[in-house]
């Protein structure tokens, strides 16, 4: 079928790809957010306690994220999307019968282990592997299918929230994540274009070299890098830990989000619509960040997306009405598509497609840790000081200091890297 169909075949892979991101929404931050209130007026826990699932899930995850990519690589990314979304549907259908702390942690923090490890890497490992030269764009759109999910997964929860109430609402979600993307990634799942004689973008023809500055490259000049070569050089690092330092910032603010607005006597309503705006525009950002990646270098693009995520943070910290709240929703929608867009495909044009999986299984971890620390340092400091304000500020420093890491990260050369 890949070969007989009038267009290339790595849309559909794209599009089967975009069903498990748009799925794993039902363990994300945003989703969570809808359930922080209503969790902790009837059952009485702590807003530290219930983002603590948040911090376990990141925690495990950091720990799967290696072998999870290894998996990508060895066994292809058909196995890792099918398994995960069978563990993510189960997960959270348990989360409904999660009326105790352990339950609770147990269910979610396995769905964020999904969410980060199995959903992130297949799906971006699948899409980079069948896109060089247009890879921003399809890598955009992929990220488009997150953030419809982040529009609708917390639509969906508030409704049901609203007229069955919180322990039905995962029900519902765990059963969509089984309906929309369960046949898809089993069907129509493929590792690689040259699997089925195909070539990437359809005909492998590109224009730029993969060793430069540009992002646009040929498959037929994309670089090849081990595992073992990639972490002896300092472009690494130096983007992961970067990319972890922004997803703290992203979970601190997601995951609290819409409990933040409430504070702040802004209402159910607006602190939904703020969560809705904030999703919709990552969708905005996914489609803008692939277009400017493929024009700019990886480094420079992602350091005016921390730039941007510095100014929004520390401004969100101070809103305090309803046009506010929507205008830094959507600023900071913009730059979390940023995270998650840029750096896909900076790894991808860094290192090539020869041992993705394992490369990215490893700087996972970083993405992982941070997300983990952000939504438990957010629910501290407010359980602490009774506001997020230091912690909002806290994280506005902090994606500010990661721009000088950024500038450092040059795309590698294998000549830079010493001899084993």
């Amino acid at each position: 079928m890949a070969q007989r169909l009038p267009f290339y075949y790595g849309w559909v892979i794209l599009t089967t790809a975009g069903s498990s991101m748009f799925v794993r929404n039902a363990a994300a931050s945003l989703t969570l957010a809808v359930f922080v209130y209503p969790i902790s007026q009837e059952m009485g826990w702590s807003r530290g306690l219930i983002a603590g699932a948040a911090g376990l899930g990141g925690l495990l995850a950091s720990v799967a994220s290696p072998p999870v990519g290894w998996l990508c690589d060895r066994y292809g990314v058909r196995l890792v999307l099918t398994t995960g979304v069978l563990i993510l549907g189960l997960s959270t259908i348990s989360l409904g019968w999660a009326t105790t702390p352990l339950v609770f942690y147990l269910a979610y923090g396995t769905g964020r282990v999904v969410f980060s490890s199995f959903m992130q890497l297949g799906a971006s490992v699948a899409v980079s592997s069948w896109f060089v030269r247009q890879r921003g764009r399809a890598t955009g759109i992929l990220f488009l299918s997150h953030s419809a999910g982040m529009v609708l997964f917390p639509i969906i929860a508030s409704l049901v929230i609203q007229h069955r109430g919180w322990q039905d609402a995962w029900i519902v979600l765990g059963v969509l994540v089984w309906v929309v993307a369960l046949g898809p990634v089993y069907l129509f799942t493929i590792q690689r274009p040259e699997d089925v004689g195909l070539k990437p973008d359809g005909d492998g023809a590109g224009t730029a070299d993969a060793g430069g500055e540009t992002s646009l490259h040929s498959a037929q000049d994309e670089p090849a890098w081990t595992l073992r070569e990639a972490m002896g050089t300092s472009s690494l690092w130096l983007l992961a830990t970067a990319t972890g330092s922004l997803f703290l910032v992203q979970s601190g603010i997601n995951i609290h989000q819409a409990a933040f607005l409430i504070d702040r006597g802004l209402g159910v309503g607006v602190a939904s619509a703020a969560i809705s705006v904030n999703a919709a525009f990552t969708g905005v950002g996914s489609i803008l960040w692939g277009w400017v990646v493929e024009r700019l270098p990886v480094r420079y693009t992602f350091a005016l997306v921390a730039l941007i995520m510095a100014a929004t943070t520390a401004l969100f910290g101070t809103t305090d009405s309803v046009a506010e709240a929507i205008i830094y929703s959507a600023f900071f929608g913009i730059t979390v598509a940023g995270i998650l867009v840029v750096p896909t495909v900076g790894y991808a044009n860094y290192f090539g497609r020869r041992s993705l999986g394992a490369i990215r299984g490893v700087t996972e971890v970083f993405v992982s840790v941070g997300q983990a620390v952000g939504a438990v340092a957010s629910g501290i400091v407010f359980d602490f000081t009774g506001s997020y304000q230091g912690a909002f500020l806290g994280f506005a420093i902090l994606a500010l200091a990661t721009i000088s890491l950024l500038v450092l990260a040059r795309p590698p050369q294998k000549s830079d890297v010493p001899l084993m």
